[in-house]
């Protein structure tokens, strides 16, 4: 029997794996995704939110605030990309100034640091293309802005190499209860486990509503994006946001790690748990509502749109707790923004909860640290030089527009928890997230996977897992 279980390899499900592999204890993670990261965790705002929107009290407000001072020393630690950008959020009508004085006594009580309203003229010196309508902004020195993908997998990878099991393509069909623990049935066969941890995203509901007559439902709220070129990455140099309404934040504009600029999301609450298409209007709305901050947004730079999913639950707020009816049950559910700024936080908590149910001891050999994809764009010419004449991998050039070589793809494959379609080597290395999105090496990326991946040909390879194979119909048969 495993001690715990965990449903969903995204943010939280890794965060919790990663803090609870700090103790002595059995860990299966259960992921039906193909990869980790691949459910509502791979798409949203990269935002490290201060932590001023939450109401106080809440377990929103509470976990953004220490998630959010967590993120850098993390990143150091998991060798991630973080920066500190700062956020303001924009008036631009004199007569609802009043709501950055509720927002910055919000954030204030919530402990967030070094908030302050600026004016116009400071506004403008700060962000040049501020648009004429802004009046005044709210200030938050302590926002930031993070890979989630890095995020995740780097989580994920540590809790693996300290002992955790991750089971992907599995996904649990249904839970009983069995003398000490439970039965979870999966596609692949029956676990049985003392404790479950359910952080199973826009399908927590459905996880949770298995074992317990107390029935909760989570909406998806779909959010749209665009994403420009890193030729616009420096329109702004902070996250700006709208004045939040019952929806969320509302549309921003943001530059992301990579050196793109990042513009969205709506807020659609829909019925389908899938659903991250991208509509003619909501990009439209994204278009629209991001003048009213932000002028001159050079929108013929756009590269690429995409859709995330919020799990948006009607009590508005995390839901961290042993469910009454269900002993031994843990629900991590309704995880919606600010989730990702809050997920380091999440992992303590929960795993410091399963700490003291089963008395859990620390591990005398835990492994703190991990490195990431080596980039060879961040070494010296001499560096750099070395690295290709031991590898010469690293000298052989795959996606052109984001400079990622073939030695960066061999190792986002070989490390532990490897990519194995062209969304997971993406996801590691960047490679397709360009100018081009993939069109210049997708066949050279299958190739590489064919090649090192035992038991996989290039007709088999896909693009995010399942039914997403590249190679069908007529061509596999010429093949």
């Amino acid at each position: 029997m495993v001690d715990v279980t965990i449903i969903g390899a995204g943010v939280s499900g890794s965060a919790v794996a990663r803090e609870l592999s700090r103790y002595k204890v059995s860990i299966c993670v259960l992921e039906k995704g193909e990869d980790v990261c691949s459910g509502t965790s791979k798409a949203n705002s990269a935002i490290a939110h201060a932590g001023f929107d939450a109401r106080p009290g809440t377990l929103m407000a509470k976990l953004n605030v220490e998630g959010n001072r967590m993120m850098e020393p993390l990143s150091k630690e998991l060798d991630f990309p973080f920066q500190r950008i700062g956020s303001l959020v924009v008036c631009t009508d004199p007569e609802e100034k009043e709501k950055l004085n509720d927002l910055l006594e919000r954030g204030r009580e919530n402990g967030v640091e070094g908030l302050r309203i600026v004016e116009r003229e400071e506004l403008v010196s700060m962000e040049p293309n501020i648009s004429d309508e802004a009046c005044a902004a709210l200030y938050a020195p302590t926002a930031g802005i993070v890979c989630p993908f890095m995020l995740n997998i780097a989580m994920a990878e540590n809790a693996a190499v300290n002992g955790a099991e991750f089971r992907l393509n599995t996904e649990v069909t249904g839970i009983r209860k069995i003398e000490g623990g439970y039965a979870v049935e999966t596609n692949h066969g029956e676990i049985q486990t003392r404790y479950i941890v359910n952080a199973a995203g826009v399908h927590a509901d459905e996880i949770h509503n298995m074992v317990s007559a107390d029935k909760i439902h989570i909406i998806p709220r779909r959010g749209e994006y665009l994403l420009l070129d890193k030729s616009a990455g420096s329109h702004v140099h902070s996250t700006i946001f709208m004045l939040p309404g019952k929806m969320g934040k509302g549309v921003l504009v943001t530059p992301t790690v990579h050196g793109n600029l990042l513009v969205g999301p709506t807020a659609q609450n829909i019925e389908e748990k899938e659903g991250t298409n991208t509509t003619r209007g909501g990009l439209e709305e994204v278009r629209e509502k991001s003048a009213r901050t932000v002028k001159n947004i050079p929108y013929r730079e756009v590269i690429t749109s995409f859709a995330g999913l919020r799990a948006f639950e009607e009590r508005d707020d995390f839901i961290i707790e042993e469910v009454a009816d269900a002993p031994q049950f843990i629900d991590c559910a309704g995880i919606e923004s600010p989730g990702l700024t809050s997920s380091p936080a999440i992992g303590v908590m929960i795993a410091g909860m399963l700490r003291d149910k089963m008395g859990l001891e620390k591990k005398d050999d835990f492994i703190a640290q991990r490195k990431g994809v080596l980039d060879p764009k961040k070494l010296s010419r001499e560096e750099l030089r070395d690295l290709i004449k031991k590898n010469p991998a690293y000298g052989n050039i795959i996606c052109r527009c984001e400079m990622i070589t073939e030695g960066e793809i061999l190792d986002a494959i070989h490390r532990p928890l490897g990519a194995r379609s062209l969304d997971g080597v993406k996801r590691r290395t960047r490679a397709g997230m360009g100018r081009c999105q993939a069109g210049f090496c997708s066949p050279r990326v299958m190739e590489i996977l064919a090649r090192e991946v035992p038991d996989l040909t290039m007709m088999d390879v896909t693009k995010c897992g399942g039914d997403s194979k590249l190679i069908v119909g007529e061509l596999k048969d010429r093949l």
